[in-house]
């Protein structure tokens, strides 16, 4: 079976533009849309001349004779994204939903593509996409996920089907990201409560006694590095994370206070400049002070 020749992306980020690099490579033709194309300044846009892809002026034309569509948008626009291909989407091509969202999430978009002819697939990725773009470890699930593989693994995608039942590799990366985004969010307020007492070095001292998983230093700020660069779309992973959870019928009393520390954190993204942990922390620690004076608040 002949390798994809023609591929959407929908959603031209971090996830996007890391595949198009990697599908032009492959000698794919791409075409990207992304709703930020309206803004000259966005990342989206500045970005796209950088790469050999056809930039489209909607989604209706970047999917136009194409053989493949793949979803890389927020959590948030994951149903809108669905949507936006339903007017134009060829009969047969399969999309690819990359975006971490809930099992009910999925399955709604899965509704949306079919009816409009296409075959849907969903994927859950498995590690960051910048380490080994296409590459990256992913959870394929759907009727269609087997003859989806069958063209994709030529052009390096390192997926496995891992169920024909829709939403079970998004109820993995889900229930997963419980634990994940839990520990950057008790991490977060761990530390910056320790820095203040100055005891926070003790407090990885002994992290490194009970929990023997390496440098708790480094661990630490990288938890806390990920939540300040990307806390508004863990945000939003982390509400479909509840859903999941909630949809299990548990009360996601925990994944709910993750979203809560997720979306503080993204306020704080210039501290991400500082070499070191405690240096970091004093940024976090000078900024909300300075957002909690009397003066800041007039």
């Amino acid at each position: 079976m002949a390798a994809f020749s023609r591929v959407a992306l929908i959603g031209f980020g971090e996830v996007g533009q890391t595949l198009a690099a990697d599908l032009l490579k492959g000698g794919v033709e791409v075409a990207v849309y992304d709703i930020l194309f309206d803004n000259p300044d966005s990342v989206p846009s500045r970005a796209s001349p950088t790469l050999a892809v056809r930039k489209a002026k909607s989604a209706s034309d970047a999917i136009a004779n194409t053989e493949l569509i793949v979803s890389a948008v927020t959590a948030a626009s994951d149903i809108d994204a669905a949507r936006s291909v339903t007017s134009g989407i060829p009969r047969g091509a399969f999309y690819v939903d990359l975006n971490s969202v809930s099992p009910a999430t999925k399955s709604t978009c899965a509704r949306i593509v079919e009816d409009a002819g296409g075959r849907y697939v969903e994927a859950a990725v498995m590690t960051p996409i910048h380490r080994k773009g296409i590459a990256s470890s992913m959870l394929l699930g759907g009727a269609h996920a087997a003859t989806f593989l069958e063209r994709a693994a030529p052009l390096g995608f390192d997926a496995k089907v891992f169920s024909t039942t829709l939403g079970q590799a998004a109820a993995v990366k889900m229930c997963r990201s419980v634990i994940i985004k839990g520990v950057e969010a008790l991490l977060t307020e761990s530390m910056l409560a320790a820095r203040r007492y100055g005891v926070e070095k003790p407090v990885l001292d002994s992290l490194s006694h009970l929990l023997p998983a390496g440098d708790w230093e480094k661990i630490a700020r990288y938890f806390i590095s990920r939540s300040l660069e990307h806390g508004v779309r863990r945000a939003e992973e982390m509400r479909e994370a509840a859903k999941t959870v909630a949809e299990a019928g548990v009360a996601p009393l925990m994944t709910t206070a993750t979203v809560e520390r997720e979306d503080w954190a993204a306020a704080f993204k210039s501290a991400l400049g500082e070499k070191d942990l405690g240096a970091m922390l004093d940024a976090i620690r000078a900024k909300m002070e300075m957002s909690a004076s009397p003066k800041a608040a007039e």
